[in-house]
């Protein structure tokens, strides 16, 4: 077992694996990454927290009353949808627990109705709170179902008064009685935003922002990654799913240029201002669907180096085929899923890139979840082929019908991002029975090694020959 105990444990699902100790849990996780990894390369040894527990930076509770009229806050039930009243959450920052706590007191004293799902009525929904871990500052963000907030002024005084740590008081409206944010926002107090600073860098968090949960991880994740880039300080490098511009924003102080890409408005201004803030200026951002605006820059630019870090569901084939048409030195994948990372490295791999490092990170300790870094590398074209072919007698015919060998050879760079050799493409003619030249792999000299098509090669040239309707 753990040795923390939650009293509500089996009710919340939450935390899935505190039935297990911590090292069990680690374990769990590194099994898990070679199951969805492993084929791809040894998955290295997790990186564990030293503390794993109060972690999470960003806190979100709903505010009910029971069947008897007492009110209590609570979260969502993982497997049924049902509320758990939570008291104190072990994955949560203390600090955020207690200013829960003191909202239901002033909740009691300037009887605020809270939101009833039964019939809809009700003012206060839930409630977000976010904390710099390093800065100390915090948002208090009230998710209400309407605008007009009488008692806001002696709310938020008494409050802040309570907690001077609080740097932001932030009223969000909006009617869906889920954690989420509504699109209209006020700042009741302070400013709209608060600030920590990750890897040496200061960063602005909006109520909106994407920003990792557990920053003590996050800084050995994204120094690991940069680490990986092996950056000499004369990359381009390219940094898909920017979000707010963390990874691009760190990355820039060992390279040439970043351009970073992220098709949420918001997110794009925050990095804007983010860059601006640390004095960061090789770093271009642009508010685009991360697919088309590689496809497009690849056809003038280059890149040596390209990070992506995508949401759970992973990439999709249109962005993976994007940056294969962009054709990097080194790509760099963090994942918060294996499985789906799993999927799309299979498409990377077929499209001429190696994976060097596989590197698990314990990001969400005492949950089933794990984050994963992986780094991987251009394969080199083949190399020169030192044989002799009497290319007179191979079947390269250009006016019998028959897709000539160079029409082989684009069909398989244009999909795979593979180059093929003309001896590949004849020794998988001539496994699927098709005629081939007697000399397509001998030499004059004694004892040439033939080199043979690798699988992944083979796999593209077969699926190339049933293009061209050859097999």
């Amino acid at each position: 077992m753990s040795d923390k105990k939650c009293p509500v444990y089996k009710k919340c699902n939450g935390c899935q694996l505190m039935n297990m100790s911590y090292d069990e849990q680690l374990r769990f996780k590194e099994i898990k990454c070679v199951r969805s990894l492993g084929k791809y390369g040894r998955v290295e040894k997790i990186v564990p927290m030293e503390n794993p527990y109060f972690y999470r930076n960003k806190v979100q509770t709903l505010f009910r009353k029971d069947r008897h009229g007492n009110l209590f806050s609570g979260v969502y039930q993982s497997s049924t949808g049902g509320i758990v009243g939570v008291e104190k959450c072990l994955l949560e920052n203390e600090k955020a627990t207690e200013i829960i706590s003191d909202i239901k007191k002033l909740i009691k004293k300037y009887r605020i109705l809270v939101y009833n799902p039964a019939n809809e009525t009700g003012f206060l929904n839930h409630v977000l709170i976010r904390s710099g871990f390093r800065s100390g500052e915090i948002m208090v963000v009230l998710a209400t179902r309407d605008s007009k907030f009488e008692q806001k002024n002696n709310f938020v005084k008494d409050l802040v008064a309570l907690h001077p740590q609080i740097t932001s008081v932030v009223q969000t409206v909006g009617k869906s009685e889920k954690l989420v944010l509504g699109k209209t926002q006020k700042v009741l107090f302070g400013k709209p935003y608060i600030e920590d600073i990750l890897c040496g860098l200061r960063f602005k968090i909006s109520a909106n922002s994407f920003y990792q949960v557990n920053p003590v991880q996050t800084e050995k994740l994204y120094t690991k990654a940069i680490e990986l880039a092996s950056l000499k300080g004369n990359e381009t490098v390219i940094d898909a799913y920017c979000g707010i511009g963390t990874i691009g924003l760190i990355a820039s102080k060992k390279a040439k240029e970043v351009i970073a890409v992220e098709n949420v408005k918001d997110a794009v201004m925050n990095a804007k201002e983010n860059a601006k803030l640390n004095g960061i200026e090789n770093v271009s951002f642009y508010c685009a669907d991360a697919s088309d605006f590689l496809k497009a820059y690849a056809e003038e630019n280059k890149a040596d180096v390209v990070f992506l870090d995508p949401p759970r569901m992973g990439s999709t084939p249109k962005f993976l085929y994007s940056v294969l048409k962009l054709n990097p030195k080194k790509i760099v994948y963090i994942s918060c899923n294996p499985e789906t990372q799993g999927r799309d490295l299979y498409t990377l791999v077929k499209g001429g890139y190696k994976v060097k490092k596989i590197c698990p990170f314990d990001m969400f300790p005492q949950t089933n979840h794990v984050e994963t870094v992986v780094s991987l590398v251009k394969l080199p074209p083949d190399d020169v082929i030192n044989i002799e072919l009497d290319l007179t007698k191979l079947d390269i015919s250009i006016n019998d019908g028959k897709p000539t060998y160079d029409q082989i050879k684009a069909y398989v760079l244009k999909k795979y991002g593979l180059k093929v050799s003309s001896l590949y493409i004849s020794q998988i003619k001539r496994k699927h029975g098709l005629e081939v030249g007697e000399s397509y792999n001998k030499s004059k000299k004694d004892n040439q090694h033939i080199p043979q098509c690798p699988k992944d090669k083979e796999d593209a040239i077969t699926d190339a020959l049933k293009y061209f309707k050859m097999i």
